[in-house]
């Protein structure tokens, strides 16, 4: 392949990436981004343990993804534990306040996590998963339908984002 042709596939990716992230803007309403804004907010200041409780669930479901972890103690309640998780809620906070520039907001964790950690990247949509089950029992009634396909949509898009780097 010459590189003038790689040149322009690089381009064509690039432009069908952002016009994919686009479609997330457009996807979601604006009572739907209001809410996600919403409740992250809300969970900040517990983030520590959403995020804890979603690696948990993450390991226990998944045991393959403890491999990323070994350096660590991810023992229920241990420190190691609640302050990755603690980074994690704050990232999604952080992606839910710039929602329409998801891209830009995340491209030093797509880099570190690509290039550096090397996580496969499915294990990010079945942390989604996990983090919806999550927020379900935190949030409990609150957690309604609207919100669940709210987050649902952001949290997949979120994933995604954190995956562009893989291509």
């Amino acid at each position: 392949m010459s590189i003038l042709a790689a040149r322009e596939d690089t381009e064509k990716s690039e432009n069908s990436n952002s016009r994919d992230f686009l479609l997330l803007d457009a996807m979601l309403s604006k009572k739907e981004k209001k809410l996600i804004r919403e409740i992250w907010e809300r969970l900040t200041p517990v983030a520590e343990h959403i995020g804890s409780d979603a690696l948990l669930r993450m390991f226990a479901s998944y045991p393959g993804t403890k491999t990323y972890f070994a350096h660590l103690d991810i023992s229920p309640g241990s420190t190691h534990l609640f302050n990755h998780g603690k980074k994690i809620v704050m990232a999604i906070a952080e992606g839910a306040h710039n929602i329409s520039d998801l891209m830009s907001t995340l491209a030093p964790l797509q880099i570190l996590h690509a290039y550096q950690l090397r996580i496969d990247p499915t294990n990010f949509k079945l942390f989604s998963h996990c983090m919806l089950v999550t927020l379900a029992v935190y949030l409990g009634d609150e957690f309604t339908a609207v919100a669940h396909a709210a987050m649902d949509k952001y949290l997949s898009a979120f994933a995604a984002v954190l995956a562009e780097k893989y291509r």
